[in-house]
C-alpha cells in the first residue's frame, strides 16, 4: 500500500520544452484526474493565430469549475509551466488559462453550450 501512495505522490517530470500537443495532453490528464466532464483537445492552429490547441472541459458546478482551473494551474506549475494569463476567476462559469500555444477553457455546462467553442473551432 505504501508503494502505491509513493507512486501517486511522485513528482512528474518537467514539461519545459514539451510540444504544444504534449502540454495539451498533460492538461487533459489533470482535468480527467479532477473529474472534469466532456474533455476535448481541439487543434486550432490552422484556424487562428492565437494558439495551437484549445483544451475544453466542463465542471459540474461553479465551485467545480474554479477547482478544475486551480488544479490545472497548480499541477502545471509543479511541472515548471506557468500560465501567462488567467481570466474569469470572478464569475466561475468560464475560466480561461493561457499557456501560449495551449489555451484551456473550463466551463459550466451552460456556458459551454452558450459559447459553443466546440462547433466554432471543431472539425
Amino acid at each position: 500500500m505504501e508503494e502505491i501512495l509513493n507512486n501517486e505522490n511522485a513528482k512528474k517530470p518537467s514539461l519545459v520544452g514539451a510540444t504544444p500537443l504534449q502540454l495539451a495532453e498533460a492538461i487533459a490528464e489533470i482535468l480527467e484526474d479532477t473529474r472534469a466532464k466532456d474533455i476535448k483537445i481541439v487543434e486550432i492552429k490552422e484556424k487562428t493565430d492565437i494558439a495551437d490547441y484549445f483544451v475544453l472541459a466542463n465542471g459540474t458546478s461553479s465551485t467545480h469549475v474554479k477547482a478544475l482551473a486551480g488544479e490545472v494551474e497548480f499541477k502545471m506549475e509543479e511541472r515548471d509551466i506557468k500560465a501567462e494569463a488567467v481570466e474569469g476567476r470572478g464569475n466561475n462559469s468560464w475560466i480561461v488559462l493561457d499557456y501560449s500555444h495551449v489555451i484551456v477553457h473550463v466551463f459550466s455546462r451552460e456556458a459551454r453550450e452558450f459559447y459553443d467553442l466546440d462547433r466554432l473551432y471543431g472539425d
